[in-house]
């Protein structure tokens, strides 16, 4: 990332660290952008998601599967009931505890969101060729897995 002063010292520009920073902050600014044409954040993404792939839980199980604080998952899960993209029930196991299922309003929804999503990722990898792209995503995924990201 040059600036008008020139590009940044060579020790800079070859740090894996800083230019996977770059390139995160990039891809988060086009995904926040993709997913703003349809009203959502990445939260509501995580939490359809997640709902839609492992079916009905609690919050505080959703909030550990998708790394959401538990004072977002309250924000998150009542803006999406607010929109009928989820319900929430009494467990019927435990009544302290809700249970969050997604209706089919959300199903719809994420798939809507995985296309606006798919635009994004191909604008973020645009100057990659395929193999490379898989590349990437293979050694991003063993970095996440060794360093224990989700």
């Amino acid at each position: 990332m040059n600036t008008p002063e020139g590009p940044p010292p060579q020790r800079l520009r070859t740090l894996p660290s800083r230019l996977t920073n770059q390139a995160a902050q990039t891809a988060n600014r086009i995904v926040d952008q993709a997913l703003a044409q349809a009203g959502i954040r990445r939260y509501h993404y995580s939490l359809l998601a997640a709902l839609e792939e492992y079916g009905p839980a609690s919050q505080a199980a959703l909030g550990r599967r998708t790394g959401i604080d538990r004072s977002d998952m309250v924000a998150t899960v009542n803006d999406l009931a607010e929109r009928q993209l989820l319900e929430r029930a009494p467990d019927p196991e435990d009544r302290r505890r809700n249970i969050v299922t997604i209706t089919e309003a959300g199903r719809r929804q994420l798939t809507e969101l995985d296309r606006l999503l798919a635009a994004a990722q191909d604008e973020f990898l645009a100057p990659l060729p395929e193999a490379d792209r898989q590349n990437l995503i293979d050694l991003l995924t063993r970095l996440a897995d060794h360093h224990g990201a989700s």
